[in-house]
């Protein structure tokens, strides 16, 4: 087999695979991102909905208003997500379509973040970290996928991500909201 200049058969990008670590820090991103909503979320909902009822009536507020336990039990089941994403991503050097889906929908979480902010005006959870690791790792590990000549559908991501990312979210937060209501009936008027 004749070798490139440069580059060895054996090396990752010679066989259209990154490394491991690029895959691996999508669930690392993932946790500065989500450590930032599970300090904020809770509190910041509280405190908002008042401002964001006047600034935004359309908006059914009651819905979004969610207990730290809830958020909790939420970014603990998305982080399962996360994970199974990283996992395939790294098991196939990123060329999971799973991946890069779950990769996309990252990216683009992190703008809606952004969007967010602007239109409330003000700090929302996410807003810090989404433009300093979310979509800076998003856009880095796609240059990554193209560097080493991965077949990266980030088109065909995109839309998959912006189809699954709600429907992942409201299992998620459905899930959640199941799990924290059977464990505040099960608590009873003296439990936590």
């Amino acid at each position: 087999m004749k070798r490139g200049k440069g580059r060895s058969s054996g090396s990752p990008a010679a066989q259209g695979r990154v490394p491991a670590g690029v895959a691996w820090g999508l669930l690392a991103a993932w946790a500065v991102h989500d450590a930032e909503e599970l300090m904020t979320m809770a509190g910041w909902t509280r405190r908002a909905r008042p401002r964001l009822e006047r600034q935004l009536p359309w908006v059914p507020w009651e819905r979004l208003d969610v207990s730290q336990r809830h958020v909790t039990t939420a970014i603990g089941l998305m982080g399962g997500v996360m994970a199974g994403a990283a996992a395939m991503g790294a098991r196939t050097g990123g060329r999971s379509a799973t991946f890069q889906a779950v990769l996309a929908g990252f990216g683009w979480h992190g703008a809606g973040h952004l969007v967010q902010a602007a239109v409330t005006r003000g700090y929302t959870p996410g807003a810090v970290t989404a433009p300093v690791v979310v979509i800076p790792y998003a856009l880095w590990a796609w240059r990554r996928l193209r560097a080493a000549e991965v077949p990266a559908a980030s088109g065909r991501s995109s839309a998959t991500a912006l189809v699954a990312f709600p429907l992942v979210l409201a299992g998620v937060h459905g899930l959640a909201h199941v799990l924290t209501r059977r464990a505040t009936v099960s608590d009873g008027p003296s439990g936590p």
